[in-house]
């Protein structure tokens, strides 16, 4: 990156400069979490500080950098998304999850989600249904240096049987009803939070009980690329 040149004289004023880009980065990224996330009703501090942490910049298509810490979602090819952050932060806040846990990221897309699980959780396993982007997220993951987390391409509606349970399962694409077999790959405790729906979405919690009993219930209103592959045969 060349060098930033020197401040140019405007009478008695200096022109404004910008910081070097990974400052900056981290500015936009610190007024991210206090103003779309903290502001609002982000109070889990774990998940608050793995935000601030996480590079989402790394995770989008360099052309959309500059807008990788606004309020909305980005496109990152194959018709998918990146969530907004604030998104991604209440999921991450409704599932709970703890430095024990394992989780299964369902839609990895960029890897961002992944990434932000890996920080809190012990071991995450995630699944992309489209090759490129599951190819592209493995190498980003692991040149960020995310060694606790495994991507594989496939279809994510049955989960990954191999390694249930999960304490923690995200979905990031709605299907029109919740996958079964995602609720039986839940560990008692667990938690699944996923957007249900058509062109109506709701964000969805499943919790599973104890004893195996099912708790289910809805946030808030979302809009998410729907699940593809099986969700769409049933």
């Amino acid at each position: 990156m060349p060098a930033l040149s020197e401040p140019q004289s405007l009478g008695s004023r200096t022109a404004p400069q910008e910081p070097p880009e990974p400052e900056r980065f981290t500015v936009l990224r610190q007024r991210m979490v206090d103003v779309q996330l903290a502001a609002r009703d982000i109070r889990d501090e774990r998940v608050l500080d793995v935000m601030r942490r996480v590079p989402r910049h790394l995770f989008v298509p360099e052309s959309q950098r500059e807008s990788a810490y606004a309020d909305w979602p980005l496109q990152i090819g194959g018709g998918q998304t990146i969530s907004q952050p604030y998104i991604v932060a209440l999921m991450t806040q409704l599932a709970q999850p703890k430095p024990e846990s394992r989780a299964l990221d369902v839609g990895t897309g960029s890897g961002y989600q992944a990434a932000v699980l890996a920080e809190l959780c012990r071991e995450v396993y995630s699944i992309e249904i489209i090759e490129s982007l599951a190819v592209d997220a493995r190498q980003r993951l692991g040149e960020l240096g995310y060694r606790n987390v495994d991507v594989r391409c496939g279809d994510g509606y049955r989960g990954w049987p191999e390694h249930a349970p999960y304490d923690v399962i995200i979905l990031a694409a709605a299907p029109a009803h919740v996958p079964e077999p995602l609720v039986e790959q839940l560990a008692p405790g667990g938690r699944l939070v996923l957007p249900v729906g058509g062109r109506s979405q709701e964000l969805v919690v499943v919790e599973k009980q104890a004893d195996g009993a099912v708790r289910q219930w809805s946030e808030i209103g979302v809009v998410f690329v729907p699940m593809t592959g099986q969700a769409q045969e049933r």
